[in-house]
C-alpha cells in the first residue's frame, strides 16, 4: 500500500491516523495538481485532490474512508464498529458541516491564502467563520466537559476528525483558549507523537511560511 500526501489539514489527518496505528504503508509526497501530473493521478483520484490510498488493483480517496480502512486493517476500535458507531459518524458528520467547516473557513482566508499568495485575507469571511466557529464551540465544549474524548472512554477517530485543523491554528488564530473543555482535549491529542509529528522522518517539504 502507498498513502499519496501533502502537508495540508485532510492529508495530514490520512498520515496521523496511518502513523497512530502503526500501519504497514509506503508514504510519498505528491501535488497531483501540479503541472504535468494530472495524468499520473487522475486514475487513483478522478478529483486530483489527496490523500490517496494505493492498494494493489484499486485505489480509495477520501481521509474518513482510509481511517475506516487503516482501522479495519489493524483491528482496531479507533474507527469504531461496536454499539459506539452511530455516535463516532454522528461527530464525524457534525463536525465537517460545523466545527471543522468554520475552523476551514478562518484558515483558509488568515492560512492558505496568505501561504500561497492567493490574495488578501477577506476580513468579512474570517468575522463570518469566527461566528460559526463560536456556535460550534460552544456545542464541542459541552459535549467535551465531561469525557476526555468524543466517543465513550478512549479515543476513536471523531476526535482525530474534529481536530483537523487545529494544528494550523497558529495561522487560523482561533480562540480556542476561551473552552477549557477544547483546549484540554487538544493538548492530549497533542501528546501523541502520531498527531503532534506525522510527518517525523517523511520526505515532506516544508509548507511555505506566512508572510511577515
Amino acid at each position: 500500500m502507498k498513502l499519496y500526501f501533502s502537508r495540508n489539514p485532510n492529508p495530514r489527518l490520512a498520515v496521523a491516523v496511518a502513523r497512530f496505528l502503526q500501519a504497514e504503508v509506503d508514504f510519498e509526497f505528491a501535488a497531483p495538481r501540479a503541472t504535468g501530473q494530472a495524468a499520473r493521478y487522475l486514475p487513483l483520484n478522478p478529483n486530483l485532490l489527496l490523500p490517496i490510498l494505493e492498494l494493489p488493483g484499486r485505489s480509495l480517496w477520501e481521509s474518513d474512508a482510509i481511517a475506516c480502512w487503516f482501522s479495519r486493517k489493524a483491528g482496531s476500535n479507533f474507527w469504531r464498529t461496536d454499539d459506539d458507531e452511530p455516535d463516532m459518524i454522528r461527530w464525524i458528520s457534525w463536525s465537517k458541516d460545523n466545527f471543522v467547516k468554520a475552523c476551514d473557513m478562518v484558515h483558509w482566508e488568515r492560512g492558505t491564502k496568505q501561504r500561497y499568495g492567493i490574495g488578501p485575507c477577506d476580513e468579512q469571511l474570517v468575522e463570518e467563520g469566527l461566528r460559526e466557529f463560536h456556535k460550534a464551540a460552544a456545542i464541542l465544549e459541552n459535549a467535551l466537559s465531561d469525557r476526555l474524548w468524543l466517543v465513550g472512554d478512549a479515543i476513536s477517530f471523531a476526535d482525530f476528525r474534529m481536530a483537523t485543523f487545529l494544528p494550523y491554528n497558529d495561522a487560523a488564530r482561533l480562540p480556542i483558549g476561551a473552552y477549557p473543555a477544547i483546549q484540554r482535549w487538544s493538548e492530549q491529542l497533542e501528546k501523541l507523537d502520531a498527531w503532534r509529528e506525522p510527518f517525523k522522518g517523511l520526505a515532506a517539504p516544508d509548507m511555505p511560511p506566512l508572510p511577515g
